[in-house]
């Protein structure tokens, strides 16, 4: 919740920083935009969002493989995090959605964002089911019960007729993989699985007995931490956007950044309406734009 304050003073700085802010953005649309709106001004800056999990070996090698043209047009993209509830984090900010924009948000936008970099489309409308079932339900601060969501359904449709899942289970401790990402294209499917750090692809044409497995490693990562080295190919990556000195756009956009953010508040008023929300509803300017 103080991104949005502090990236507009760096913005606003006579002295040009660069920043790698991360994920999410802001916790509203709005204020995303402002940042995007002020950021316009600062050619002279790089402005990077911290969504890692792109650079996690995995999913790096799931996502050149559907640039490639492998699985043929994307039709379906499904991400099931089925994980460990929420650390507690400094003044347990992360317990209240004033403060995260929701879990969906917070936490989330890691996978909105893959779903529409492999969609390679803009999201059009969001259909969600969540609650609060098993976390968090015994704790009180400042008199206070927290009212994150710890599980969810989400569907997104996206404006080239591909649509996108994510399955989330906040209180699935007892899974062998953390991620398991499915894109299904018309002529083949990938599958990323994370920690496990393995990809699987195969053609409809050679079926289930045509089925590649390869483990998904980095040479440059000693040691396999929980996002598997990300942050750090991330930081590589920022580093080698500064270093080409203007030459070079920054690997994940604030465009992302926000994009990432309106998938996540449309699933938020989605959960609280009961009806698909569309992105529009979230932002105007946001759909006028596409």
């Amino acid at each position: 919740m103080t991104h949005s304050e502090i990236l507009m003073d760096i913005i606003g700085y006579a002295k040009p920083h660069h920043v790698l802010v991360e994920k999410p953005l802001c916790t509203t649309v709005q204020d995303c935009e402002k940042v995007i709106e002020a950021a316009k001004h600062r050619p002279d800056i790089l402005v990077q969002v911290g969504l890692e999990y792109r650079y996690m070996p995995p999913v790096a090698k799931l996502i050149d493989i559907v640039k490639s043209g492998t699985l043929g047009q994307v039709r379906m993209v499904a991400i099931r995090e089925h994980r460990f509830p929420f650390l507690v984090k400094v003044k347990n900010w992360n317990r209240f959605n004033y403060n995260s924009g929701g879990t969906l948000v917070e936490k989330c936008c890691h996978f909105f964002d893959l779903i529409r970099l492999f969609a390679d489309a803009n999201p059009v409308r969001v259909m969600a089911s969540g609650a609060i079932d098993v976390n968090h339900k015994d704790e009180v601060y400042d008199g206070k019960v927290p009212d994150i969501i710890d599980n969810a359904y989400v569907i997104v449709e996206f404006d080239n007729g591909c649509r996108g899942m994510l399955d989330l289970c906040m209180f699935a401790e007892g899974s062998k993989n953390e991620q398991e990402i499915s894109v299904v294209g018309d002529t083949g499917k990938g599958e990323a699985f994370v920690p496990e750090g393995v990809v699987r692809v195969g053609k409809r044409a050679g079926g289930r007995d045509g089925v590649v497995t390869v483990k998904a490693e980095d040479e440059r990562i000693k040691y396999q931490g929980l996002h598997h080295g990300s942050s750090y190919l991330e930081h590589l990556n920022f580093l080698s956007a500064i270093r080409a000195q203007g030459a070079c756009s920054p690997a994940i956009s604030l465009d992302d950044g926000l994009l990432s953010v309106a998938i996540g508040v449309a699933g938020q008023l989605s959960i609280e309406k009961g009806r698909f929300v569309t992105i529009e509803e979230c932002s105007c300017s946001l759909f006028c734009s596409f």
